[in-house]
């Protein structure tokens, strides 16, 4: 007992002198809070996805892999101060961002059954160089962070044969062709009759993850699929 009050008493002591900050509007966090403030935890525009069996994200990805489950954790609006969420892990080299967010939305949406016999989390991959120069691929921290809460695997089956440009600022048939042909399986006999959930960071209009999605099925069509991100925007 007396060990544990001398801990938070240094907790308490260091929140003092280094604040953390609520990542949105900047408030001084309080003991439980992480990342967000209870305010701007509260006002989150979370999407509730999960619970719809057909929802938007299913509709944005028909195409020639069935995806069975599919969610996005609050809707991605680009100049939002949640965007901004993603966008410092990504662009400021702050994962941990990614690794808190991810833990918060598991332990919110785990009581549905979205993750139930799961087997392996895939992230979209990232191509080498670009991988070099940003130092991390954002994907790669989400899928780490969710197969820990879930006490699953990471798989390591996709790679992305070349780079391709940004899709910020591409409307919706560029983003297609931008991603045309550009992932490739690995070793498509681990993934033989498992359920992979393939995640990614934001899901704009589906045309990266989808790519992922494809090949997969294309290799292994009794892999099972589903898909989830950090942030989904509404489609223009």
């Amino acid at each position: 007992m007396d060990l544990m009050w001398l801990k938070e008493w240094g907790d308490d002591a260091l929140r003092v002198i280094y604040p953390k900050v609520c990542e949105v509007c900047g408030r001084a966090l309080t003991r439980g809070e992480d990342i967000l403030c209870l305010h701007c935890n509260v006002d989150m525009p979370r999407t509730n996805l999960h619970l719809d069996n057909f929802n938007t994200i299913h509709q944005r990805l028909a195409g020639k892999a069935p995806i069975e489950r599919a969610t996005g954790y609050f809707y991605y609006y680009r100049d939002s101060d949640y965007a901004r969420l993603v966008q410092k892990s990504k662009y400021n080299n702050r994962p941990v961002i990614i690794e808190k967010l991810a833990t918060k939305m598991v332990n919110e949406i785990k009581s549905s059954g979205f993750f139930d016999d799961i087997d392996m989390i895939q992230p979209v991959p990232m191509y080498w160089l670009k991988k070099i120069i940003r130092g991390y691929n954002q994907s790669e921290v989400l899928a780490s962070a969710i197969a820990k809460e879930m006490g699953v695997e990471v798989a390591d089956c996709l790679k992305a044969r070349r780079a391709h440009k940004t899709q910020t600022r591409k409307n919706r048939v560029e983003r297609w062709e931008n991603t045309k042909d550009i992932f490739k399986i690995k070793n498509a006999t681990v993934l033989n009759h498992k359920h992979i959930l393939v995640v990614d960071d934001v899901i704009t209009t589906g045309a990266t993850i989808l790519a992922c999605c494809e090949e997969i099925h294309r290799e292994s069509p009794t892999t099972r699929i589903s898909v989830l991100s950090l942030g989904v925007t509404h489609l223009q």
